[in-house]
């Protein structure tokens, strides 16, 4: 019995450093090239949504989403979270969160639009290191969901 002491703790140790181990949090560290969920859930979506980044200084990511159908909609929040930008670097890694460390309310809110009525959110990353990036935008909208990604370079100053 001995000898298969070492291999059951063995077997254990590697099961637990696979459980306990880092695991990829977006389709860019995965390199999976399918939707993402937001995507996903939404194929038909009357929302038309752009992503504009302008490097100067800072970051400026500009995300709008616009009621591209016929008839008005009523975009639902859970919470006081209506949107997030989350900038990955080369190798799919988060390098910045716009909603990490605010808090956000708890109420859940309704925002109603008219056909060509929409949403508009600037946000900006300062002080980013010079790279090629990935921005994740998305809507945290419970009924339409909406997730753009767009490549950009912050150059050598």
């Amino acid at each position: 019995m001995t000898g298969k002491a070492p291999l059951v703790t063995l077997l254990c140790s590697a099961a637990l450093v696979f459980a306990c181990g880092p695991r990829a949090h977006n389709d860019v560290a995965t390199g999976r090239d399918e939707p993402s969920r937001a995507e996903r859930i939404a194929p038909n979506s009357p929302l038309a949504a752009s992503v504009d980044v302008r490097v100067e200084d800072e970051v400026r990511i500009a995300f709008e989403v616009m009621n591209a159908g016929k008839k008005k909609l009523e975009v639902n929040f859970p919470d006081g979270r209506t949107h997030d930008v989350v900038v990955l670097d080369s190798l799919g890694r988060e390098v910045w969160r716009w909603s990490e460390g605010r808090m956000f309310t708890q109420t859940v809110q309704n925002r109603v639009l008219r056909t060509s009525d929409a949403l508009r959110y600037e946000e900006a990353w300062e002080s980013p290191a010079p790279g090629r990036y990935v921005a994740v935008v998305t809507l945290a909208s419970r009924n339409y969901p909406v997730e753009r990604r767009t490549e950009f370079v912050v150059p050598q100053m």
